[in-house]
């Protein structure tokens, strides 16, 4: 794990005048699937304060699509980056490095980043973050901190997929598994970005069906996903959003493992009203 190679990042570019329309591209009430062949130069944004850099927006806190999240790929060319990359002190954020090396600087201290690097930021840290000498791309995931009475706030944190062991799921002969990179029982925490792996031939075995909502990038692979009453085929590259409650199953048919970005928020108590 940790080699590039393992994890999609799109080109840009333009298809040719020549090939045809027809995509996987998918917006319903339940359920979105939003494919790779999507991401092109001209559906790029660029933010504030944000140097030689290009961001594709795969979720927003929006009416009938997302609400606890956002989602951005951001690619950072050569000599690029943020000294104030994030105006909102509430937002939370978590990093995912899919290609190239840049330096985080965090709380006063610099860390290298390469694919596979994964960094938790809370709400009101000051960061910074550059690419000096080649690109970086990365995931980058925020969401409105809920804070809890009596419970602390989690402190900021650098890490990498290959420093945390694969938890397989019980009764799977190691066909599905999750790289955690914060422990589920961790209050704190009010949102998980975690690794999910599938052998091939590797299932959800029952139609998933919970409070959760869900961004889901995969990373490696394909497979046939279950959305709400639709099997969709996805692949490398491809980005899927699912609301709370929205059916979910899924069936990895190889010839190699199938893995994907998950965020999903957990660990507070539903909102009454509005």
């Amino acid at each position: 794990m940790g080699d590039a190679q393992k994890y999609y990042f799109p080109t840009g570019g333009l298809p040719g005048q020549k090939e045809v329309m027809t995509q996987r591209a998918v917006f319903t009430e339940a359920y979105a699937v939003i494919p790779k062949g999507t991401m092109r130069d001209i559906v790029t944004s660029f933010l504030p304060h944000w140097d030689k850099t290009r961001a594709w927006v795969l979720a927003r806190p929006l009416s009938g699509f997302a609400e606890t999240f956002s989602q951005y790929i951001m690619e950072v060319s050569p000599g690029g980056g943020s000294r104030q990359p994030d105006a909102d002190v509430r937002a939370q954020s978590v990093l995912f490095v899919t290609q190239g090396a840049g330096v985080l600087h965090l709380d006063g201290q610099a860390h290298a980043l390469r694919a596979g690097s994964y960094a938790y930021i809370p709400g009101g840290l000051q960061w910074r973050l550059e690419a000096p000498e080649e690109c970086l791309r990365f995931h980058w995931i925020r969401k409105l901190y809920v804070p809890v009475e009596g419970i602390a706030r989690p402190e900021a944190f650098v890490t990498h997929e290959a420093d945390h062991e694969l938890h397989l799921m019980p009764d799977t002969d190691g066909a599905w598994g999750t790289t955690r990179f914060v422990e589920p029982n961790d209050l704190r925490h009010d949102m998980h970005v975690n690794i999910v792996t599938f052998q091939p031939g590797g299932v959800i075995p029952f139609e998933e069906t919970h409070v959760m909502e869900h961004g889901l990038y995969v990373l490696e692979g394909k497979a046939v996903y279950k959305l709400n009453q639709d099997w969709v085929e996805v692949e490398a590259g491809d980005f899927m959003w699912l609301r709370a409650f929205c059916p979910q199953a899924c069936y990895a048919g190889g010839p190699g493992p199938f893995r994907y970005l998950l965020y999903k928020d957990v660990n507070r108590h539903m909102p009454l009203g509005l």
